[in-house]
C-alpha cells in the first residue's frame, strides 16, 4: 500500500477542514464523515491514521488555534507594558478572538473523555505554565509583581483553568462560575498578584455571557420557557 507522502499537509486539510466545519455547524453536529466528505478523496481510514477520534481532532484544532495566535508571544516583547499589564493584556487578546473563544466553549464536551482531560491538563502545564512564571518572575523584578511563589502560581494557573473552573469537570452554574472567578482573584491578591482589574472582569463576564445555558441553573433564563 502506497504510502502518504506528505503527512504534515494531510493533518493541516484535516485540521482545516474540522475547523470550518465545527464553526458553521458546531462539534457536536459535526461527524467525522462530513469531514471526510469535505476532503476530496482522503478515506476515513486516512483521518483515523491521523487521528483516534473526533475528540482528538477538536483538541488539536484548539491547539493550533492557540498557536496561530499566541497572545503570550503577542505581549512578550513589549516595553510599553511593565509584566503584570503584559499578564492582563494577554488574557485580554485570548478572549478578543472570538472564533478562539468559539472553539474553547465548544470543546467543554471533550473534557468528558478522561485520557483528552489528562492530555489537555499536562498540555496546558507543559505550554502555558512557563509563560506565566516568565511574566511572574519579569514583574517581581520590574515591581508590578510581588510574590515568593512565582513558580507555585504558574503551575497552579493552568490546572484551575483546565480543570477547577470547567463546568464539564466541576458542575457550577454561571454564578457560581463567577464567584470561582472572584475567589481566584483574591486568593492571587494575597500572593502578591492582582490580577483581576475591571478589565479582566469584564472579559471573564462576557466569556460567561457566550457559554450555552445550564439547565441546572435555576437562574438561567434558558430555563424559564
Amino acid at each position: 500500500m502506497a504510502r502518504n507522502k506528505y503527512p504534515e499537509e494531510t493533518v493541516a486539510r484535516i485540521l482545516e477542514v474540522a475547523r470550518r466545519l465545527f464553526m458553521e455547524k458546531g462539534y457536536d453536529n459535526t461527524t467525522i464523515q462530513d469531514i471526510v466528505d469535505q476532503l476530496g478523496g482522503l478515506s476515513k481510514g486516512a483521518v483515523y491514521h491521523h487521528f483516534k477520534s473526533k475528540e482528538e481532532i477538536m483538541d488539536a484544532v484548539c491547539d493550533q488555534m492557540f498557536y496561530d495566535n499566541n497572545p503570550f508571544e503577542a505581549v512578550r516583547q513589549r516595553t510599553d507594558l511593565n509584566a503584570l499589564e503584559k499578564l492582563r493584556e494577554a488574557i485580554r487578546l485570548n478572549q478578543a478572538d472570538e472564533s478562539r473563544v468559539d472553539m474553547t466553549i465548544q470543546a467543554i464536551p471533550i473534557t468528558r473523555n478522561p485520557r483528552l482531560m489528562a492530555e489537555m491538563v499536562e498540555s496546558n502545564r507543559r505550554v502555558l505554565t512557563p509563560y506565566y512564571l516568565e511574566l511572574l518572575e519579569e514583574g517581581n523584578r520590574d515591581g508590578s509583581i510581588h510574590t515568593e511563589y512565582a513558580r507555585e502560581i504558574a503551575e497552579l494557573l493552568p490546572l484551575l483553568t483546565s480543570l477547577w473552573l470547567l463546568p464539564s469537570v466541576f458542575p457550577a452554574s454561571r454564578e457560581e462560575q463567577r464567584r470561582k472567578f472572584t475567589f481566584l482573584g483574591e486568593m492571587l491578591d494575597r500572593m502578591g498578584v492582582p490580577l483581576m482589574d475591571d478589565s479582566i472582569r469584564a472579559v471573564v463576564d462576557a466569556f460567561f455571557d457566550r457559554m450555552p445555558p445550564d439547565p441546572a441553573d435555576p437562574a438561567d433564563p434558558a430555563d424559564k420557557k
